[in-house]
């Protein structure tokens, strides 16, 4: 899978629905899935930190080399990128591509066919996706690292969203979302679970 890192539709949408999706993949058989992109190894590494990144492999294509043989690098010079990967995904078995999905050239950013659904729905019809769950957590918290860990254990992607001031999230919005001001506080598809002690009861 191809992406161009910390630009708006790759950090928002492109490689954290892959991030979430990676179970459903793994589950029916996927071995890995990969993220190359035209960055060096410090990009790449610090791309995966801040969008919590743990169900994908980050591969640095710092030359474009492994782009340009693929014959997806392009001239983004005109808005001062220089040369990136066209954003596109790619299915590839035994190191032979059985499927590529390329998103057309038009005007603007399209991101039309490469995203993760579409590529699930081509390889496995009849998956599902599994629960969306959001942890807020804190530095630290022993607790989260309990629920974090739980999750993981069953297998379950999450979204993780730390409580400590650096992106406005605060203690304020823990209240205004759940009614307590503890850490952890977990929500899975939309319905609050609470901290630790309950996601256990939940799984139980």
């Amino acid at each position: 899978v191809l992406f161009r890192s910390f630009t708006p539709t790759c950090s928002s949408t492109h490689l954290p629905t892959y991030n979430a999706l990676a179970p459903v993949f793994k589950a029916n058989g996927i071995d890995d899935i990969l993220c190359v992109s035209v960055n060096d190894t410090f990009v790449m590494n610090a791309w995966a930190q801040g969008e919590h990144v743990d169900n994908i492999t980050m591969i640095p294509d710092g030359t474009g080399a492994f782009t340009d043989g693929m014959g997806m690098l392009r001239d983004f010079g005109a808005i001062g990128f220089g040369k990136r990967s066209w954003r596109y995904s790619a299915y590839i078995e035994d190191g032979t591509v059985k499927k590529m999905f390329v998103e057309p050239v038009k005007e603007g950013d399209p991101f039309e066919v490469s995203d993760a659904h579409t590529m699930l729905k081509y390889l496995f019809p009849e998956a599902k996706p599994t629960a969306a769950i959001t942890v807020f957590s804190m530095p630290n918290c022993t607790h989260c690292a309990r629920a974090k860990k739980l999750l993981k254990a069953k297998g379950f992607a999450y979204e993780e969203v730390v409580v400590d001031g650096s992106q406005g999230i605060t203690f304020s919005t823990i209240r205004a979302v759940s009614g307590r001001d503890t850490t952890p506080q977990i929500f899975v598809d939309g319905k609050h679970i609470g901290g630790a002690d309950e996601l256990e009861k939940y799984f139980a």
